[in-house]
């Protein structure tokens, strides 16, 4: 069980760092000779504020887009892990452990539902 959480979490955090890195050369290439302004703040671009701007920024190519995939799979990755081990915990018949990951997993969803974190 523990490897194959170990696979979850390397894979994971490898896709992650792979999506990162592709997003910024597609994004050095298309915005690699412009420059900047810094008298207007610009903040980020509205598309990649939900995931139907991030699905379509990534299809067509838009390196931002496909850094903040990156990125929310590097967030995801260890949510998984936790949904993972209380599915192990659970043909384990650990049932501590499988109810501490669960209220885990409460936790977190509470915390993205509700936006509050602390």
């Amino acid at each position: 069980m523990q490897v194959i959480i170990s696979w979850i979490l390397r894979i994971g955090v490898s896709a992650s760092m792979i999506l990162v890195f592709i997003g910024g050369i597609f994004f050095l290439y298309r915005h690699g000779n412009s420059i900047p302004d810094y008298r207007d703040f610009k903040g980020v671009p509205y598309f990649i504020h939900n995931t139907d701007g991030i699905v379509a920024g990534v299809l067509n190519l838009k390196g931002q887009a496909i850094i903040q995939l990156g990125i929310v799979l590097l967030i995801a990755t260890p949510v998984i892990r936790v949904a993972f081990s209380a599915v192990g915990f659970i043909i384990e018949k650990d049932y501590l452990y499988m109810v501490i990951s669960i209220i885990v997993l409460l936790i977190i969803l509470v915390s993205m539902l509700s936006g509050y974190a602390g």
